[in-house]
C-alpha cells in the first residue's frame, strides 16, 4: 500500500511563501490523482488542490486559485503545493491524499499523510 509523508510546513509572515512536500512510498498508478486538503483550527477539513498523476490536469479550491500551484514529479515520487501570497486564513494542518477519481471530495480519496502545519501570522 503507498504511503504518504509531507514536509515544508512552518511559519510565516502574511504575504510570505511556502513549498510544501509529499513523498509516496510505493506504486502510484497512471489513473491516481494526488490532493493536498487543509484542516483549519476548528473547522472541517477542506479541498485545496488537485492533479492528476498521469498529466498536468489541475484544479483548486477558488480560496487559493493564483496564490498555491501544485505539481507532481514522476520520477520523484513528489507533490508539491506551491504557496505565495500567503494570509492568515491559510493557517492549518494540510494534508497529502491519493484517489483515483478527479473530484475534489475528501470521500474520493482513501490514502492520507499524516499532516503539516502551515501557521501564516498577521
Amino acid at each position: 500500500q503507498v504511503q504518504l509523508v509531507e514536509s515544508g510546513g512552518g511559519s510565516v509572515q502574511t504575504g510570505g511563501s511556502l513549498r510544501l512536500s509529499c513523498i509516496a512510498s510505493g506504486r502510484i498508478y497512471s489513473s491516481g490523482v494526488v490532493a493536498w486538503f487543509r484542516q483549519p483550527p476548528g473547522k472541517e477539513r477542506e479541498f485545496v488542490a488537485l492533479i492528476r498523476w498521469s498529466r498536468d490536469s489541475t484544479f483548486y479550491a477558488d480560496s487559493v486559485k493564483g496564490r498555491f500551484t501544485i505539481s507532481r514529479v514522476r520520477a520523484e515520487n513528489a507533490i508539491y503545493l506551491q504557496m505565495n501570497a500567503l494570509k492568515p486564513e491559510d493557517t492549518a494542518v494540510y494534508y497529502c491524499a491519493l484517489g483515483s477519481h478527479y473530484e475534489s471530495s475528501r470521500a474520493s480519496y482513501n490514502i492520507w499523510g499524516q499532516g503539516t502545519q502551515v501557521t501564516v501570522a498577521s
